[in-house]
C-alpha cells in the first residue's frame, strides 16, 4: 500500500474524528515533550529458552505485576508487566518441544494470557475461558506442534483486555525449526536479530497512563500520541554493517501504522504471522494493523559507521512518528547477503474447504442506533456471549470464511480480523488476489471499511473452544467477538 493510499483510508476510517481527538477527557501533554530523543539505548526484552531439552527442563515462569517505567526521564509511570515493570520475557521455543509455563497472577484484577497464534490445546489457548484470579498460579504445558514463527502473548480476560495490554502485558513468543535454523539469516538476539514491539500511547499531564475508554475510544480504539518501541521513546539501537533482522510486532491496542525508513531505503519481508513466505518481497513500505507481525530484513552494508537512519511510523489517525534511530556501529553483521528463496509454502486450496461461513464485522447495526444504544459493535449482528458457542466445526475440516467489514455509511471503521488455534492463507482481497506480503500464513487480517476478505484454513489436532474476533481491542472488549468449538468427527453441528 502506498502513502497517500494509506493516508486516504486513514482519513476515510476516522469517521467522527470531529468530536475530539481523544473523546470526553483528553490528556494535556503533546508528543514534544519526550526529553533528549535518541539518547536511551533501546531495551531488548530478555530471553528465556530451555538451555536442555526434553521434559526435565525448568518451567518458564511469567509473574504478571504492578511496576513504575521511566517513559520520561526522572518521572516513574505505574504500568503493568511480566517479570519487570513492563511488557515481558520473549520466550524462544523449538518445534517439537514439550512447554511448560507457570503464570502467576500477582495483580488485583483477574487476567489470563493468550497465546497469540500458537497451536495449542483449547484448555491452554489463554483465552477469556481460562482465567486466573489474583494470587492463583497457571500451569499450561504443550507441545509445540507448528513451523518457525514471530508469535505473542497477551492478556485475554472479558473486558480487561484493553486496559491490560495498554498498561504493558505483552511479549514476543519466537518458534524456530529445522529450516529456521539452516538458513543464513540473522540470529544473534539482540544484535542483529532484534525484536520491536511498537505501541502507541497517550499521557496526562502527570504523566500517567490515560486510558480512558471514552465513547469516542470504543468505537475508534484508543489512539495514543506518542509511540513506544520496547516500551521506549524515542530509543536508539546500534546496527552491525551488513543484513540485521527485524522482528516487527504491532502490539498497538487499535492502530495501525505504516512502516518505512528516513531514507526510503528498500528493506526485505521474509514471514508475516505464521512464518516464512517462500521468497523475500523488496518494499519501501509496510502496514500492519493491531496484532500482526513481520519479520524484515535491511542491509546496512553499504553504510559507513556513524551512519544514522531513522524508523519512521504513519499512524492510521494522521500522525506521523520518529520511532526510534539506527546508528551504523563499528562491527560487522554475520550475514552480508540476502537470501533468494526461504521455504516452500504450500497453500490451501478453495477446492478442497469442506464449507464457507459468513462473517459480518458489524459497526452500528441494530435498532436504536446511536452511540449509545443498539449494537454498536458486533459479528454477525451478535455481541460475544461466554455461553453461547457461535459455530462447530468438526476436527479436520477445511473451511473458507467470508468475512466482511459492513460499516455503516457514517462510521467507517476498520478492523482485524484474528482467529485462535489456526494459521490461515488468505484467498483474495475485494476478489483480488493476495499481495505478496499477505501470501504466507496469517492468523489476523486487516480490513478497511467495505472491504470483503476470504480465508481458508484447516482446524487440526485438537477440538474444544476457541475465539474469533477482532484484534482492535476496545472492539473486542465491546463483543465484537465469538466462539467456535472444533468438535470431534461425526459430531451432529
Amino acid at each position: 500500500m502506498l502513502r497517500r493510499d494509506f493516508i486516504k483510508r486513514s482519513a476515510a476510517a476516522l469517521g467522527i474524528a470531529a468530536l475530539g481527538k481523544y473523546g470526553l477527557a483528553a490528556p494535556a501533554i503533546g508528543a514534544e515533550a519526550v526529553d533528549t530523543p535518541f539518547s536511551r539505548r533501546l531495551h531488548i526484552p530478555p530471553l528465556l529458552e530451555n538451555s536442555g531439552s526434553g521434559g526435565g527442563a525448568s518451567p518458564f515462569s511469567l509473574v504478571v505485576q504492578k511496576g513504575q517505567h521511566e517513559f520520561f526521564n526522572s518521572v516513574y509511570t505505574e504500568t503493568l508487566g511480566y517479570n519487570g515493570s513492563i511488557l515481558g520475557p520473549t520466550i524462544r521455543v523449538r518445534n517439537g518441544e514439550n512447554v511448560r509455563l507457570h503464570v502467576e497472577n500477582g495483580i488485583d484484577q483477574v487476567t489470563t494470557v493468550h497465546w497469540h497464534g500458537l497451536h495449542v490445546p483449547a484448555r491452554w489457548d489463554g483465552g477469556p475461558h481460562q482465567v486466573i484470579e489474583p494470587g492463583e498460579t497457571w500451569k499450561p504445558e504443550f507441545t509445540i506442534n507448528q513451523q518457525a514463527a514471530t508469535l505473542w502473548y497477551h492478556p485475554h480476560a472479558m473486558g480487561l483486555t484493553g486496559e491490560h495490554v495498554y498498561r504493558g502485558l505483552a511479549g514476543l513468543f519466537i518458534i524456530e525449526d529445522e529450516v529456521s535454523q539452516t538458513l543464513a539469516l540473522p540470529r544473534n538476539y539482540g544484535v542483529d536479530d532484534i525484536p520491536l514491539v511498537v505501541q502507541d500511547r497517550r499521557f496526562f499531564e502527570d504523566r500517567s497512563l490515560a486510558y480512558v475508554r471514552s465513547m469516542h475510544d470504543v468505537m475508534h480504539g484508543v489512539l495514543g500520541n506518542f509511540l513506544l518501541v520496547n516500551g521506549m521513546l524515542k530509543p536508539f539501537v546500534e546496527v552491525p554493517r551488513g543484513v540485521v533482522r527485524f522482528r516487527l510486532l504491532n502490539g498497538s491496542n487499535s492502530s495501525i501504522y505504516r512502516f518505512y525508513l528516513s531514507t526510503d531505503q528498500p528493506f526485505q519481508v521474509i514471514a508475516s504471522d505464521g512464518g516464512f513466505l517462500a521468497t523475500p518481497v523488496g518494499v519501501q513500505e509496510l502496514v500492519l494493523s493491531a496484532g500482526e507481525r513481520a519479520e524484515i530484513l535491511v542491509d546496512f552494508g553499504g553504510s559507513s559507521v556513524g551512519d544514522r537512519f531513522r524508523l519512521l511510523v504513519d499512524q492510521f489517525n494522521g500522525n506521523t512518528h520518529e520511532a526510534m534511530e539506527l546508528q551504523v556501529a563499528d562491527m560487522k553483521a554475520e550475514q552480508t547477503a540476502i537470501l533468494s528463496h526461504l521455504r516452500e509454502q504450500p497453500r490451501l486450496e478453495e477446492t478442497t474447504a469442506d464449507r464457507t461461513r459468513r462473517f459480518a464485522m458489524e459497526t452500528m447495526s441494530g435498532r436504536g442506533i446511536g452511540m449509545m444504544g443498539g449494537n454498536r459493535l458486533a459479528i454477525n449482528g451478535k455481541k460475544m456471549d461466554m455461553n453461547r458457542i457461535d459455530e462447530k466445526i468438526p476436527l479436520g475440516s477445511t473451511e473458507i470464511w467470508h468475512v466482511e467489514n459492513r460499516s455503516a455509511t457514517m462510521m467507517q471503521l476498520p478492523h482485524s480480523m484474528h482467529l485462535h488455534d489456526v494459521q490461515f492463507n488468505i484467498l483474495d482481497r475485494n476478489g483480488q488476489p493476495p499481495v505478496p506480503v499477505e501470501a504466507g500464513r496469517k492468523d489476523t487480517v486487516l480490513l478497511w471499511p467495505n472491504d470483503t476478505v476470504r480465508l481458508i484454513a484447516q482446524f487440526l489436532d485438537y477440538t474444544g473452544i476457541y475465539m474469533y474476533h477482532c484484534h482492535m481491542l476496545e472492539h473486542e472488549d465491546d463483543g465484537m467477538m465469538g466462539q467456535f468449538e472444533v468438535v470431534s468427527k461425526g459430531m451432529k453441528i
